[in-house]
């Protein structure tokens, strides 16, 4: 980077300055390094600067403003951004009257557990949609399913050891729902939570896992009868830290 130095001089009386001395840092005004390493090595060598209080500088690898307080540097701004405690890992689009649909690569060593949302899809028939992990078929343990249609409220549970999953409730009017996936790649259990809007007067919500030590990558949904059309499922990242 042009502004970028290595050193703050110091020069000496009687010294004759060329123009290099003078544009070393005439350019900023203040003095501009590439890291922290630069700017700590700058100052108090020889003919360098000694670093006092109120001295300032500019990072170009963070593009942060600092500020030396007589003990320590400390930033002024822009501050670097915090991260997110979300990253979005994937997002795969229902297509047209479609049997299932499969995330693929949903799942990774970066994350431990996962948020998958899902908005705008309709079935042919309005029912559960089952979720499969991976190529697991069996060992899944049901919770308990309380569905509200048209303001009364139901409540039933799976039996065990089934295929798959009640994940969500999808309509023909409109479907919407979020499912919390905790340790899918670790091969351990998976747990699952789930809550769906599956149109104007139904709602679900579930819980279950897979209880079998197994690490999965994908996850694939599958309407009891029908089929899915349009809509989206966007999977993101829990951070682990």
């Amino acid at each position: 980077m042009a502004n970028e130095q290595t050193s703050v001089p110091l020069y000496a009386a009687s010294e004759v300055l060329t123009a290099a001395n003078m544009n070393i840092s005439a350019g900023t005004g203040v003095p501009v390094f590439a890291t922290t390493v630069t700017r700590d090595a700058a100052f108090g060598g020889a003919n360098e600067k000694v670093l006092a209080e109120g001295q300032l500088c500019y990072l170009s690898a963070s593009n942060i403003v600092q500020y030396y307080d007589g003990a320590a540097w400390a930033t002024v701004g822009p501050a670097a951004p915090a991260a997110s405690g979300l990253t979005l890992v994937s997002t795969t689009t229902i297509g047209s009257a479609v049997s299932s649909v499969t995330v693929s690569n949903a799942f990774s060593a970066t994350y431990d557990n996962y948020l998958v949302l899902i908005g705008g899809g309709v079935a042919s028939v309005a029912g559960f949609v089952g979720l499969k992990l991976g190529a697991v078929a069996a060992d899944y343990l049901g919770g308990q399913v309380q569905t509200n249609t048209g303001g009364t409220l139901t409540s039933a549970g799976d039996s065990f050891a089934v295929a798959f999953l009640k994940a969500f409730l999808f309509g023909t009017l409109g479907s919407s729902g979020t499912l919390t996936i905790n340790s899918p790649f670790i091969a351990a259990q998976t747990f699952i939570s789930t809550t769906s809007f599956g149109g104007s007067d139904a709602a679900s919500s579930y819980i279950g896992k897979l209880a079998a030590n197994t690490s999965v990558t994908a996850f694939t949904l599958t309407p009891a009868s029908g089929t899915l059309t349009g809509g989206t499922i966007k999977v993101y990242g829990y951070a682990n830290s």
